[in-house]
C-alpha cells in the first residue's frame, strides 16, 4: 500500500474512533469515517505479540487492503488486529477483510472483488 493512502496522525486516527462505524469479525474490527481522501490506518496492541508478529500482521493487512482501495468509497479506515489474528493464514485475513467492508458497504460498485 502507497504511503499516500496511509493514516499516520494520531489526531486522525481518534477522530476515527470518535465518529465511526464499526464492523467486527472474530480476528479484526474495521472503523469507517467519512471524509474527502481515503486513509487507511492499523492498530496492532502488544496482545498480539512482540514488535516482529505484530510487523508481520501489518504487512499481511497491508496487502489485503492494498487491491480492494480501488473500489472503496473515500474515508478513513482504522483496522484493529485482534490477539488471535497472528494465528491466521493469509487466505483467512483476506476473507475477513472483504467481509467488513461488505458488511459496511463500503464498495463502491456492486460487485465484489474476488479473491484467487
Amino acid at each position: 500500500m502507497q504511503k499516500q493512502y496511509r493514516l499516520c496522525q494520531t489526531r486522525q486516527f481518534s477522530y476515527v474512533y470518535r465518529r465511526g462505524m464499526r464492523a467486527s469479525c472474530k480476528d479484526l474490527t474495521l472503523i469507517y469515517a467519512k471524509s474527502r481522501q481515503k486513509h487507511v490506518g492499523f492498530s496492532v496492541g502488544r496482545k498480539v505479540g512482540g514488535a516482529v508478529v505484530r510487523n508481520l500482521v501489518k504487512r499481511r493487512l497491508r496487502e489485503c487492503i492494498r487491491p480492494l482501495l480501488p473500489g472503496l468509497k473515500n474515508g478513513l479506515y482504522v483496522v484493529i488486529a485482534h490477539p488471535d489474528v497472528k494465528q491466521r493464514s493469509f487466505r483467512q485475513l483476506q476473507a475477513c477483510t472483504d467481509t467488513l467492508f461488505g458488511k459496511l458497504s463500503l464498495y463502491r460498485q456492486a460487485d465484489r472483488p474476488e479473491h484467487e
